[in-house]
């Protein structure tokens, strides 16, 4: 039963837009790996590595919430993609 609406919830979610789709596909393992990669470098943080995954998974996040007409998520993800950005330069510059 459960499994049946969670499968039912993300064929709907692919038939609305396989764009979007693949974008938040991309965002959860991109955001994702870079928690975990901050999670477990904490007391040195790896941020060569989670910065740039986060900056390009909030890119997506814009993406995906753009297409899919999510107002707020929208400007979340712009915030995100906005402090992302001044931590790539920050870091690389």
């Amino acid at each position: 039963m459960i499994f049946k609406i969670v499968k039912n919830y993300f064929i709907q979610s692919y038939k609305q837009s396989k764009v979007a789709f693949f974008c938040e596909l991309c965002e959860a393992v991109l955001v994702g790996g870079a928690s975990a990669t901050l999670t477990f470098t904490v007391l040195d943080p790896a941020t060569k590595v989670f910065i740039p995954m986060y900056f390009v998974g909030s890119i997506l996040g814009v993406i995906s919430t753009t297409i899919r007409k999510a107002a707020f998520a929208t400007i979340l993800t712009s915030w995100f993609t906005i402090m992302n950005a001044i931590a790539l330069v920050k870091l690389f510059l």
